[in-house]
């Protein structure tokens, strides 16, 4: 992407709609000076035509009722915007966490739409809340398919620890059929067994809300997340809680939400821990979880330079 001119033209206009959040617009163009081939003094040389340069349109909404409706009055389609909303999902939860008041901004490149600001796909998006700001960044990959990145080319959208604590060692494996050694009886075995020592503090694997938190006769004390869908995980045997925490409590990753205990049916302490995929019990040693991923070092170089040109706009 060509770097943005130190000219700019910079124009505001407001845009009301039926129903829908207002929305200001900011255009900046960039032009290049017109080049001219060498010639005789008898004969003007031919002129070339300018190089198109890009041309950012910045439109901003405010939020009135949902992230959905404030980036369609900026112009973002469906698919788009449900990108967008699995980018912020890590840091933001978007039916939740914004409030009237709170605002949404999109940078633009509007250089083959004749300054209308009708393209559907920003380069990069904005959300403020309150005083802080959460920012995302377009990146295509060879195929064309669109990613929003972080500032430091880093992929977004939720991302799970593998373990919940330091733990010694796995005393019980995920089973669909397993030899309950306190009921005495075969029965599936929903998650695993991490022993560890009482005490030892337990940290949830991903963002969330607590869905339960107290106490039920197998499990003793156990906490129940539910994380980004379609992920939720569950937390037993716990000897207490951290302070604070109740239903409907939001937790991020590595938050600790409890202490390794031997509550409810276990012959000793440690952690059980579950994870369920749209509410099926799956083993948490091997279900694939979202991760985090890094532009490779060529893509990264270009990457920031246009982070470098996109952040000044927004």
């Amino acid at each position: 992407m060509s770097s943005v001119c130190a000219a700019y033209l910079v124009t505001h206009e407001r845009a009301a709609r039926n129903d829908e959040p207002d929305v200001s617009l900011r255009s900046k163009d960039s032009t290049t000076a017109i080049a001219r081939a060498p010639g005789s003094a008898s004969a003007p040389p031919p002129a070339v035509p300018a190089a198109q340069a890009p041309t950012f349109t910045v439109r901003e909404a405010p939020v009135e009722r949902t992230f959905a409706a404030a980036a369609q009055s900026l112009g973002i389609d469906a698919g788009t915007t449900a990108i967008l909303s699995r980018a912020f999902r890590d840091e933001l939860d978007l039916s939740r966490d914004l409030k009237a008041g709170d605002r949404v901004s999109a940078v633009f490149d509007t250089s083959s739409d004749n300054g209308t600001g009708a393209a559907r796909e920003p380069l990069a998006v904005r959300i403020v809340r309150g005083s802080s700001a959460h920012d995302v960044f377009l990146h295509k990959n060879p195929q064309g398919q669109p990613h929003y990145y972080s500032k430091d080319g880093v992929s977004t959208g939720p991302a799970f620890e593998r373990y919940p604590l330091d733990f010694t060692r796995v005393s019980s494996a995920f089973s669909l059929r397993r030899f309950d050694p306190v009921v005495h009886r075969w029965q599936s075995h929903d998650g695993v067994d991490l022993a560890a020592p009482a005490g030892t503090p337990v940290r949830a694997t991903a963002r969330g809300v607590i869905r339960f938190i107290g106490r039920q006769s197998g499990y003793g004390n156990v906490v129940v997340i539910q994380n980004p869908a379609p992920f939720s995980t569950t937390f037993a045997h716990l000897s207490h809680f951290a302070k604070g925490l109740r239903a409907g409590s939001r937790v991020v990753r590595d938050q600790v939400i409890g202490y390794v205990g031997k509550t409810g049916w276990t012959t000793g302490p440690h952690l059980h821990f579950e994870v369920h995929v749209d509410d099926v019990p799956q083993d948490p040693l091997k279900v694939d979880l979202p991760q985090k991923k890094s532009l490779a070092a060529d893509e990264l170089r270009q990457f920031e330079l246009r982070v470098a040109q996109l952040t000044a706009l927004l």
